[in-house]
């Protein structure tokens, strides 16, 4: 059987959102990015944070981003631009799903925004007539359900989508790593 290839790539939007216990709250809260760095040295070693904030309260978090690093281990242009609190640096490191991981923190999956970027989508009267094959390139590993992913690329209701795949006329097949160069990632530890 000869499938219809359709292809997009899944990527937030924003910053995810950190679920943790806070303090000031006294149970958990939403932390949300503040767009900025907290720059420490301590004679040759450096400690750099991105800052969460309680969405409730304002109480902090800082996510480690580097810890007890030479200077020298630090490119000089990615640490200017932790001292200029660089908004889009702290974006990038917002999304970086290897640094929550790192860090035990814990995403809020369910307030995650995302866009599907069109790679390959045929014209709408060739879908019609062939079984569907759907790749979805998830370098995030966003947690969100193929058959809403599916449903929303194509135009049509969750409900239609579950019963196409339980036919086997819709297949969805998630990517999970690209070239990291192409999702707007860069190892930097």
């Amino acid at each position: 059987m000869s499938y219809l290839e359709i292809e997009y790539r899944l990527v937030p939007t924003q910053s995810f959102t950190v679920i943790r216990s806070c303090a000031g709250c006294g149970g958990k809260a939403p932390y949300k990015n503040t767009r900025k760095f907290r720059v420490n040295a301590n004679g040759s070693k450096i400690d750099v944070w991105l800052i969460y904030q309680c969405g409730k309260c304002r109480h902090t978090f800082n996510l480690t981003i580097y810890e007890r690093r030479k200077n020298t281990d630090i490119p000089a242009a990615e640490y200017q631009r932790f001292l200029d609190n660089d908004t889009q640096l702290a974006e990038e490191y917002g999304r970086e799903i290897a640094l929550f991981q790192k860090n035990r923190a814990e995403i809020d999956h369910k307030s995650i925004t995302y866009e599907l970027i069109r790679l390959r989508h045929p014209t709408v009267g060739s879908i019609c007539a062939h079984p569907i094959r759907i790749a979805i390139q998830n370098p995030y590993s966003l947690k969100i359900r193929p058959e809403k992913l599916a449903a929303e690329i194509l135009g049509r209701s969750a409900s239609q989508v579950k019963k196409e795949i339980a036919k086997g006329t819709i297949t969805i097949e998630f990517i999970k790593r690209i070239a990291d160069n192409e999702a707007g990632n860069e190892d930097r530890n």
